[in-house]
This record gives structure tokens, C-alpha cells and sequence, in this order.
């Protein structure tokens, strides 16, 4: 049974975060490379098809995966889905599954397994959506704030460290939020400036029982400003030669020191959220037993 997930150009946290995780949940061995049965881990990863045409073929066992609308809606009457459980409600209605089956993101499952300690106190932090960085200006914003900048590209088990030692975590990136929820940090939820990244927060929100309060998203640099109002990704060659050309320079020195302002501001101002710990406990322990029964039936 192969352990699938999101892997990009560039490593990702969210994802990343299965690259150690099940093995430590799991029996030795139960994972290998045998491509004809897929463990669907973390992510928003329930796809219509997969990269390798093989693997629409196999059975996929979906493990806590949620739909983000990334792709059409898959037909999960078609054979080969084993739905263990899912993210959230909007995954269960949207792909027409039993509510029952959503429990949350299986990052909570982190709760479960010995995590690296805290980091060194390092007051507020901040993890922007991965795909922002390359356009965005999020290390010099967090350097004139004096926020604690987390790039979702770094090691998952340092970046745990620092969620852990954080006073506050403002995240772009959704499993920003579920880790610091998961581990009792609490957050600030900021909307992802490109809209395709929106749907998936509610489906892990409504899942924990919380009234997502979502603040509006931070720009950094012209080309968050592009993308944020125009829904595009500012990826075109006209785009990006109108939006990095020295003639913008002063607007781009602009947006940074207004976006570290906004910063500032939001840690005064706004309150975290964080679900509560009898819903935090009462889903991890669903989550393990869904895992544990899992491995019973495919031992």
C-alpha cells in the first residue's frame, strides 16, 4: 500500500507533514511502494485522477483527505474508494458521502505521536499559503513587524518546533491553522490572497466546530495586488513584466512597509481563534480509532 500525497517543485508543510507522520501511527512495514492500493493521506487530495494513469485504477483508501475543488468532483461510486473518513462536511456533501464519515483534518493526528519540543519563545509568527512566497514580499513584511517569519517550504518537524513556541501563529497556509489548533496555538486565520485555496478552510472549520473569522488578506508585494483582485496567478509574461519592472519600485517599497503596518495591527488588535479541548480530544481520539481499525482489517 503506497502512501500518496501532494508533492510539488517545492516541498510544502501541509504535505510534508505525511512524510513522517503515518509511519509513526502505522505498523513497520504496513506502507510500502506496491502502487495497486493508494493511502490517501493529508491534503486536499480527493482528485477526479491521479498523475500516474495507474493509479486511478487502484483502490484508494482515503485517510482524513478533504476535496478542495481542485479538480472536477471524482465519482466515489466507481469501485475504487474505501472512504476510512474524510476533512470536513462540505467534503461529504460535495462528493455525496455519509456526514458520519467526516471527522477532521488528519493532521490532528499529531496529537498522537512525540513531536520535537518547543523552539526557543518567539512571540508572534507567521506562515503564508506556499504558492505566495515566489510573489510575495513575506520576510521583509515580518522583519519590519517583528513577527516571526515560518516558510512552509522548511523542514515540517522545525517548523513545528517554532508553531509551538509561538505566542500567536497568523497563517495564509490552512494547515498552519490545524497544526496550532491540533497543538493549542492559537491563530489568526488569514484568508489565501488567490481564491482557489478559500473552500477547503470552511470544510476543516466546520469540522472542529468553529465559526471561522477570517481576516482579509495581507499584500506584500504588486503582484499579491494583481493577484488578489483580479484572480489570476500574475504568472503571464506581460503580467510579470508590468508588475517587476523597476518603475515599481517605490509602489512595491510602499506595499511592504503598508503590509508590515497591517501586521503590526493585527497582532494588537485581533483575537485568535481556537477550538475547544473537548472537541480537539474527542476528534483525535475518533481519528486513532479509525486509524487503529483500519490497520485491523488490512494486517
Amino acid at each position: 500500500m503506497k502512501l500518496t500525497f501532494y508533492r510539488g517543485d517545492v516541498p510544502n508543510f501541509g504535505d510534508e507533514l505525511n512524510a513522517f507522520m503515518w509511519d509513526r501511527l502505522l505498523p513497520p512495514g504496513f506502507l510500502d511502494e506496491d502502487g495497486r492500493e493508494l493511502f490517501v493521506g493529508i491534503g486536499s487530495i480527493i482528485w477526479d485522477s491521479y498523475p500516474d494513469a495507474a493509479s486511478d485504477k487502484a483502490i484508494k483508501h482515503v485517510m482524513g483527505s478533504g476535496y478542495g475543488g481542485y479538480t472536477a468532483a471524482p465519482d466515489m461510486t466507481d469501485g475504487s474508494w474505501d472512504v476510512v473518513w474524510i476533512r470536513g462536511p462540505l467534503t461529504a456533501q460535495r462528493l455525496g458521502l455519509d456526514p458520519a464519515l467526516a471527522i477532521t483534518d488528519a493532521a490532528v493526528l499529531l496529537r498522537a505521536i512525540d513531536l520535537p519540543p518547543p523552539a526557543a519563545p518567539a512571540g508572534p509568527a507567521f506562515m503564508p499559503h506556499f504558492q505566495s512566497i515566489d510573489r510575495g514580499n513575506w520576510q521583509r513584511v515580518c522583519e519590519l513587524a517583528g513577527v516571526t517569519y515560518l516558510d512552509p517550504r522548511r523542514d515540517p518537524l522545525e517548523l513545528i518546533a517554532q508553531i509551538r513556541a509561538a505566542s500567536v501563529l497568523i497563517t495564509e497556509a490552512m494547515h498552519g491553522a490545524i497544526v496550532a489548533d491540533a497543538l493549542r496555538v492559537p491563530f489568526i486565520a488569514m484568508t489565501p490572497t488567490h481564491p482557489n485555496h478559500r473552500y477547503k478552510w470552511d470544510d476543516w472549520a466546520k469540522s472542529v466546530d468553529l465559526p471561522m473569522q477570517a481576516i482579509k488578506p495581507i499584500l506584500s508585494s504588486p503582484t499579491d495586488a494583481y493577484v488578489r483582485f483580479t484572480g489570476r496567478w500574475g504568472e503571464a509574461k506581460r503580467s510579470k513584466a508590468i508588475l517587476t519592472h523597476p518603475l515599481m519600485t517605490p509602489v512595491a517599497t510602499a506595499i511592504t512597509y503598508l503590509a508590515a503596518e497591517n501586521m503590526r495591527r493585527i497582532v494588537k488588535k485581533t483575537e485568535p481563534q481556537l477550538s475547544s479541548d473537548a472537541t480537539i480530544s474527542r476528534l483525535t481520539e475518533r481519528s486513532l480509532e479509525a486509524v487503529e481499525r483500519f490497520v485491523k482489517t488490512h494486517s
